[in-house]
């Protein structure tokens, strides 16, 4: 393997002779226990197993000793529900937060490997769609560096995000088997291994209520350690798969029967197969409802148990009142899918535990805290009342009479408001009669929070109105952040160094402090500095499109990215305008009809404008396939330009932006999501805000908006429509994009044409600053500079202290080695 020895940067951990040398010791132990063969014929993949074991042993009694010590210190504890958690790679990260990076580099280097070939070789852990997921798995970090007792619960996806080729213009979707080879950094607990139950019927007897005659489920869980940066602290995710009981279906034994129970063990596991690829829209799917029980009664199960042992050193359960269980356990809840949370404890507690249903509620609700991540009507989760009475007959009625006692105390307070009592009931009647999982999350929460100051303010002024009326103590916002260790340190070791020289390291657990980075704007050498990096990752990146898309870029154009999911309302279509490089953008579910006609125009774009012997080398539009983590830690640190450019109020936070802002992109967008904070944060100056506000949408829906009119007031407007609709771009189908267009001229909610003489005016002024590296880069240190709000640390800091009761420390624990 050819490779350069790369320089030792202090932000990854030192590389002491000892740690290089037992690095190495234990390498060689785990290929040898790998292979129990000829080292000679290792593969890279040995290799990598070899690596990631080596890694993982330096976690083990970290993860150890920080149960020990929760268990004796019995904080309370915080649990995510989430049924995404879009981790990406584990084995750099893992490096990154134990400070073993260049350690691993020198140790791999004197055995004759290059570590980066080996980190290729780790699969994605792609469990999520994209931001909800991505945003679980920085918590999770923020989480573990903040000293907090807390678990991850989701489900073990056996085929993750699909995989998405793009094949003649169009997207084909693949399956992600991701653990085809294994995965080094999970270990199987079934020790814990729980029941999970479906269907039956309900008897109500003198002794209490019993869900009798129902089909049952394995619930078996994975463990991945999740360490804190630096801090000695390894928490745990815990993610359940499914598995049929040994009796399923066998109770008449014949061979014939026999062979179609083993087989029908499968209907039994599917529920843990594959995740649903569907964000921001609803499907309302009985296995993706099955989904969203199982992991919610697995996870109770464990949360109760976990909570009635007693402290460290003891296997009795000592605590069996349950009255204290809010003063110990934090329940946050990522959207409504885990919104079975609620329903399901108060089964717990009312029909196992037999506490009166007055004090089981003020439990759930003071133990429950509801995220809402979206204002979009189609992605808001309405489950048939049918579906749930043939699948948790028991939960329809707790709900039912959940929405009674809420409905009764909604009258007293509206005498006579029979409009307002449709508008909140849990219950939306109809053809067909719903469950508004939203509203049970509000009622069954203390806690309501949007993830970005305006989207927060949006549910309480319109989607939530009635409910933040009637109580709005529930109401806050919490501001999504991303984790630095990955997006900065991990994926831009060269800024994430020249920042370190600068103001030293300690920012990296305090983000805040790269306003210190303002006092060097106008340092020649800072400008420098930054440029060159910018410039060094952006040929890296060029190598990589030359490589694995066979496309030739040049290194000195502007990269102007746009990195979203396929939506509507996250305007792919606003920048098909002849104007941009690199559209990286990730596929969409596969039943998406307009956004993968939107993909197909986007590649069709591309095979003119990347052909044309009179553009040349001075505009490419390449469309990134499989769009995922690892190809975000790739593109994130080469762009120049971050397009955030959804219509205002259709947003409700964005991630993406950050990761761009502090990898020194500048943001050309709409005032929008988390964009309005950033904006202030670096001065509105210092971005490119274009476009409607969310007043402007609002006044434009009363008045009505017609496209059509933009379309004839706009030349250059009305001439990039006709050739779309003529076929200048599908020569061989001129009709391929009449539907597209159709819904751009007639029914588009999101108001495409509105913003577009703006955006273009707005791109002009990103063209001329362009050509002023020296001011550009002033501009991009007052966008890091202005980044400190936007770590998961400060959200995640927020939640503890105003939702959960819980209290972050930066104090580390004693390793291992150390005495106790």
């Amino acid at each position: 393997m050819a490779f350069e020895k790369k320089k030792q940067i202090s932000v990854r951990g030192l590389a002491g002779v000892e740690n290089v040398a037992d690095l190495k010791t234990n390498f060689n132990r785990h290929l040898h226990f790998t292979l129990v063969k000829d080292r000679n014929v290792a593969t890279k993949r040995d290799y990598y197993f070899a690596l990631a074991n080596t890694v993982r042993d330096h976690l083990v009694g970290r993860w150890i000793r920080t149960q020990q010590h929760y268990y004796e210190k019995d904080p309370k504890r915080v649990y995510y529900l989430s049924l995404e958690f879009y981790m990406g790679r584990t084995l750099q990260n893992t490096m990154v937060n134990l400070a073993l990076e260049n350690a691993c580099d020198e140790a791999t280097y004197q055995l004759g490997l290059d570590m980066e070939e080996l980190q290729d070789i780790e699969e994605d852990a792609g469990l999520g769609n994209g931001g909800l997921g991505r945003l679980a798995a920085c918590f999770l970090d923020s989480m573990a560096s903040l000293g907090l007792a807390a678990y991850g619960y989701g489900i073990r996806y056996e085929f993750g995000i699909f995989n998405q080729k793009i094949v003649n213009g169009w997207q084909v979707e693949e399956a992600d088997d991701w653990l085809r080879y294994g995965n080094p950094w999970e270990k199987a607990r079934p020790e814990y291994m729980r029941p999970v139950h479906f269907y039956g019927r309900v008897d109500h007897t003198a002794d209490g209520v019993q869900w009798v005659d129902t089909q049952v489920v394995l619930a078996l869980p994975y463990d991945t350690p999740v360490p804190g940066y630096r801090n000695n602290i390894v928490n745990t995710m815990r993610l359940w798969s499914a598995k049929a009981p040994c009796d399923f279906n066998l109770k008449d034994f014949n061979v014939g029967g026999y062979i179609q129970a083993v087989l029908d063990r499968n209907l039994a596991e599917n529920i843990s197969r594959v995740l649903y690829p569907n964000d921001n829209f609803f499907e309302g799917k009985e296995l993706r409802l099955k989904q969203e029980y199982f992991v919610v009664a697995a996870t109770l199960q464990d949360i109760i148990r976990r909570f009635k042992a007693s402290k460290f050193g003891s296997t009795e359960y000592v605590r069996m009142d349950l009255s204290t269980l809010p003063d110990k356990v934090a329940i946050q809840l990522n959207d409504t899918h885990p919104a079975l949370a609620i329903p399901e404890l108060m089964r717990i507690l009312v029909d196992i535990e037999k506490l009166i249903w007055e004090k089981a509620w003020d439990i759930v609700v003071r133990t429950c805290a509801y995220t809402n991540h979206t204002v979009l009507p189609e992605a808001l989760e309405r489950w048939p009342v049918d579906l749930f009475q043939n699948l948790l007959p028991r939960h329809l009625e707790i709900i039912y009479e959940i929405n009674k006692r809420h409905l009764e105390r909604i009258s007293k307070l509206y005498p006579g408001d029979q409009d307002r009592l449709r508008r909140m009931s849990l219950i939306e009647e109809g053809d067909v009669k719903k469950i508004n999982m939203a509203h049970l999350c509000i009622v069954g929460s203390h806690a309501v929070n949007g993830v970005a100051r305006i989207h927060s303010e949006i549910i309480k002024n319109t989607v939530f109105k009635d409910f933040y009326d009637v109580d709005p103590q529930k109401f806050q916002n919490k501001t999504n952040g991303i984790t630095p260790r990955r997006w900065l340190v991990m994926c831009n070791p060269g800024l994430a160094e020249v920042i370190a020289e600068r103001i030293g390291e300690d920012y990296m657990r305090d983000l805040d402090q790269l306003k210190k980075l303002l006092e060097f704007v106008d340092d020649d050498t800072l400008i420098r500095d930054v440029a060159k990096v910018k410039q060094e990752n952006k040929m890296k990146f060029a190598a990589h499109l030359e490589e694995h898309y066979k496309v030739k870029i040049n290194p000195s154009s502007m990269f102007d990215v746009h990195v979203k999911r396929i939506h509507e309302y996250k305007r792919q279509l606003l920048n098909c305008k002849l104007f941009f490089l690199i559209g990286s953008i990730r596929g969409t579910s596969p039943g998406y009809h307009t956004a993968k006609m939107i993909i197909k125009l986007i590649t069709s774009i591309g095979d003119i404008v990347n052909n044309d012997p009179v553009v040349g080398d001075r505009l490419k539009v390449i469309f990134l396939e499989n769009y995922r983590v690892t190809l975000a830690e790739k593109v994130i640190p080469a762009a120049d330009l971050s397009e955030q450019i959804s219509t205002a109020g259709t947003e409700a936070s964005g991630t993406g932006n950050m990761k761009f802002m502090l990898n020194g992109a500048l943001t050309i967008g709409t005032m929008d999501g988390a964009n309005v904070e950033m904006a202030e944060e670096a001065g509105e100056e210092n971005l490119f805000i274009f476009g409607m506000r969310v007043h402007d949408v609002e006044a434009l829906d009363k008045k009505g908006y017609d496209a059509v009119s933009y379309y004839n007031g706009i030349p250059e407007l009305k001439q990039a429509i006709d050739q779309i609709s003529g076929g200048f771009f599908s020569p061989t189908q001129p009709d391929l994009f009449k539907d597209l267009v159709n819904m751009l001229m007639h029914h588009d909610r999101f108001k495409v044409f509105a913003d577009y003489e703006d955006y273009m005016k707005c791109q002009e002024k990103v063209s001329a600053l362009y050509k002023n590296p020296k001011e550009w880069t002033k501009m991009v240190i007052h966008n890091i500079a202005g980044c400190g709000k936007f770590s998961s640390d400060r959200t995640i800091s927020e939640y503890a202290r105003e939702i959960w009761g819980m209290e972050p420390s930066l104090e580390k624990i004693a390793a291992p080695d150390d005495p106790r």
